[in-house]
């Protein structure tokens, strides 16, 4: 147990290491954007005085490293700052600037959780189909079904979303209206609409994140089949079934575990183009939106959100898979 926990308070270490150099690689990145927030607020006929004043009103003026620690040191609280976006729709109404601004969180916040709902629903549904799907295929190797199956992971895997997101639309929205083609989540919403809202795009990332956990389930469990005690075990007239459901999948558990993970990481990461083709209201889409008008705060806050997601997403796979695995638990 002590070996478990130092182990794990390891991988949090490293974590939180590695949050802190991408804290560093986003803020750099992000400010060396080309344009000025200003500047694009403005227009071309502002003058430098109105440019300079918002400029120090929302702190541009102020060094990197300044800003830079500044805004650390409120995402360690719990505060990611400022929409410059809000602030500068304050100082036009002629309030003061430090009045009346919606803070990152507020906005950040709503979003994140819808997105957050939308990686469920898929998870919900992908996860299990593509566990059972890789089971039978190990089971039915080199038969019909196990091509069969190849052939559609590789086409799904080969296909961009928004491709798929684009086919879904055509036949489930357009030639048959079973589900609607739009998103547009509000607060409030029953359960049962927001469900319905929001199954096309998750049966979009479905086909995308099944492909890549199937044939991992599906490559595990082949790996262990000729393993000496799969062996014996076929030579009791266990059946295959049983074979495989209860001594080859907890011993494939590891690298499992690991692309189901990924995958869900990349459910929260990598929806920003699912979200825009279906103007889902999710963190993807402020980001777009931010990116779009330059607010940097809105921006540095939703990479800072996908790098904590897929770190943290990243450190329960590797958890998980040393708690699963004896020879891992207790290393020599």
């Amino acid at each position: 147990m002590a070996s478990i926990l130092r182990i794990i308070a390891q991988r949090l270490g490293l974590g939180l290491l590695t949050l802190l150099v991408v804290s560093i690689v986003i803020f750099t990145a992000v400010n060396l954007l080309p344009g000025d927030f200003a500047q694009a607020i403005l227009g071309q006929g502002a003058t430098p005085e109105a440019i300079e004043a918002i400029r120090k009103d929302l702190g541009l003026n102020d060094p990197p490293v300044t800003r830079y620690f500044q805004w650390l040191g409120g995402a360690i609280q719990g505060d990611l700052g400022n929409s410059f976006a809000q602030a500068n729709f304050a100082s036009f109404a002629g309030s003061d600037t430090g009045s009346g601004l919606a803070s990152v969180a507020a906005q950040v916040g709503p979003r994140f959780a819808n997105t957050m709902f939308l990686a469920g629903v898929t998870a919900m549904i992908a996860v299990p189909i593509a566990v059972t799907l890789g089971i039978l295929a190990a089971l039915y190797r080199n038969s019909i079904f196990d091509r069969a199956a190849n052939v559609m992971t590789l086409s799904s895997i080969s296909s961009p979303e928004f491709f798929m997101a684009y086919v879904l639309i055509l036949f489930l929205a357009v030639l048959n209206p079973i589900l609607p083609s739009l998103s547009n989540i509000y607060d409030g919403m029953e359960f049962s609409e927001r469900l319905t809202k929001t199954l096309l795009p998750a049966l979009t990332l479905t086909l995308v994140v099944t492909a890549h956990m199937m044939r991992m389930t599906r490559a595990a469990i082949i790996n262990l089949l000729a393993s000496p005690y799969i062996e014996m075990a076929r030579l009791k007239g266990i059946s295959p079934m049983r074979v495989i459901v209860k001594h080859a999948l907890p011993n494939a558990l590891a690298p499992i575990i690991n692309v189901i993970a990924l995958n869900l990481a990349y459910l929260i990461t990598g929806v920003v183009v699912v979200e825009v083709v279906f103007v889902y209201p999710g963190i993807g889409q402020l980001f777009v939106d931010s990116v779009k008008i330059r607010d940097i705060p809105v921006v540095q806050a939703c990479c800072l959100i996908f790098a904590a997601a897929y770190i943290l997403l990243n450190l329960m796979a590797d958890i998980l898979s040393i708690i699963s695995n004896p020879r891992l638990r207790h290393p020599k």
